[in-house]
């Protein structure tokens, strides 16, 4: 690796999307944000959906501006979140991407069940039961009346994006396997599923491994003969190639709007107190498999700190850690009940959970952000607790990356809860692991363990201990 690399990721999450470039040299790498966009979802007639003609905009003006700039890209690569996807018709789109927080999907687990039931479902994809998996969200379309019949095929969000920008449509198996389709014995869609609920099962396509050139950029983008990768194409599962460890016996809590907890392990755990637990597993590189639950992260402190904005109250995330460090509330709220999901007032949620707990409400923005942090904290100590007694090691660290890693007084809080070291870093996870992909498909590396050791060698990060000094396994 004598010679510098430049790639180019595509980070794209539910609140925002960048685009960063990567700089490869000699073992090490160097991150650029290069654009930055806003990501919302809109609302029609009731219904929310994806504004993905915005997002195609924002990728063409962040190729067109390194075009104008003469910058060199080696490879391009996509992420973003999972399980939504478009309906095609061929080249045609016949609706917009149904957001995952659109409501539609409430309810419709349970008469998915009634056709397949639900230990048998998860016997074969081992995914957590949430509402909006992508095969509860084809049922509830269904139900609506949308033209499936018209269908060609599914393009799931970051496949949508590669076609957009090399006119190749693939399907990637990280992303894939948030669908609730695959098979975990044959990594491919089990269209027999859809077929029994009355869904044609031909629009599934064929999965690619990640890693694969999709195409080339399109020429309009005057860039050259670039390819486009087929990266870990799901967000988390390119945040975990980026975890910084030189072994197995680690956790991770890749910490964003939602907080995704897990190990990852060299098959799918699908037992059925796996089931009853409702962990998930899904793809990761290297045919392993990513054993996590999907937690409610910091979307409860994000939809209170959209209220306080329009109240005019200072709610930076400075202010709020240095208040919740001066409160001294300690009523504690379940992230993961249901009321929390998309409600209308994150601040009036709150306040219900906790008055009908018989207790009193948060006063202060300090008082509420102390609440949501420490009642986070909680819930990883319990979630780590139930995958001490699944992993097929012992877990001695837990790695937080993501947009949370910057929150050292949550990471020291998560260290005090769990009783063990936290090490947090790198922030920019997601689009580092994107980056290492390409260069995986580069040749220019070999395997996750050598992306892992770049990480380490090239990202600062930081080590919390229990502030007791006693570290214990759960």
């Amino acid at each position: 690796m004598g010679d510098r690399h430049f790639f180019l990721a595509f980070d794209c999450g539910a609140t925002s999307g960048r685009a960063m470039l990567g700089s490869l040299k000699g073992g090490r790498l160097e991150m650029e944000e290069v654009y930055r966009f806003p990501n919302t979802i809109a609302s029609r007639g009731g219904r929310y959906y994806w504004d993905i003609d915005a997002i195609k905009a924002h990728f063409d003006e962040a190729l067109s501006s390194l075009s104008r700039k003469g910058v060199r890209i080696d490879s391009i690569g996509v992420d973003t979140w999972g399980v939504d996807f478009a309906l095609m018709d061929g080249e045609r789109m016949l609706l917009q991407p149904r957001s995952y927080r659109d409501p539609y999907t409430r309810g419709v687990p349970d008469e998915v069940f009634r056709v397949i039931p639900r230990d048998e479902l998860y016997g074969e994809t081992g995914l957590q039961i949430l509402d909006f998996n992508s095969i509860f969200q084809l049922y509830a379309l269904k139900k609506e009346g949308a033209p499936l019949e018209k269908a060609s095929g599914i393009l799931f969000i970051p496949d949508l994006l590669v076609r957009h920008l090399c006119g190749k449509s693939v399907c990637e198996y990280t992303i894939a396997s948030t669908s609730g389709l695959v098979n975990q014995k044959t990594r491919s869609f089990d269209r027999t599923l859809l077929d029994r609920l009355g869904i044609d099962g031909g629009i599934l396509p064929e999965i690619v491994q990640s890693g694969t050139i999709a195409g080339y950029l399109d020429k309009r983008y005057g860039l050259g003969k670039v390819p486009v990768v087929s990266v870990a194409e799901h967000d988390t599962a390119s945040a975990v190639v980026a975890v910084p460890s030189s072994n197995e016996r680690f956790a991770y809590l890749s910490s964003g709007t939602w907080s995704l907890m897990g190990i990852e392990t060299p098959s799918p755990i699908m037992t059925p107190r796996a089931m009853e637990e409702n962990f998930t597993n899904e793809g990761g590189i290297e045919g392993t498999t990513r054993f996590l639950k999907n937690i409610t992260g910091m979307w409860i402190l994000e939809q209170c700190r959209e209220r306080w904005k329009r109240e005019g109250k200072d709610c930076s995330y400075d202010t709020l850690v240095q208040s919740a460090k001066a409160s001294s509330y300690s009523s504690l709220i379940d992230p993961d009940d249901p009321s929390f999901a998309s409600p209308s007032d994150m601040v009036s949620a709150i306040d219900s959970f906790i008055l009908q707990k018989g207790e009193s409400a948060p006063e202060t923005v300090g008082d509420y952000a102390r609440c949501i942090y420490c009642s986070l904290a909680r819930r990883y100590r319990e979630v780590l607790g139930k995958l001490d007694t699944f992993a097929p090691f012992e877990i001695d660290t837990l790695h937080i990356i993501g947009g949370g890693a910057a929150n050292d007084y949550m990471s020291q809080l998560t260290s005090d809860a769990i009783g063990r070291k936290v090490i947090s870093g790198p922030v920019e996870a997601t689009a580092i692991g994107n980056i290492l992909m390409q260069a995986g498909a580069a040749g220019l590396v070999t395997d996750r363990w050598q992306m892992r050791r770049i990480v380490a060698d090239s990202f600062p990060v930081k080590t919390f201990t229990p502030s007791n000094g006693k570290e214990s396994k759960q």
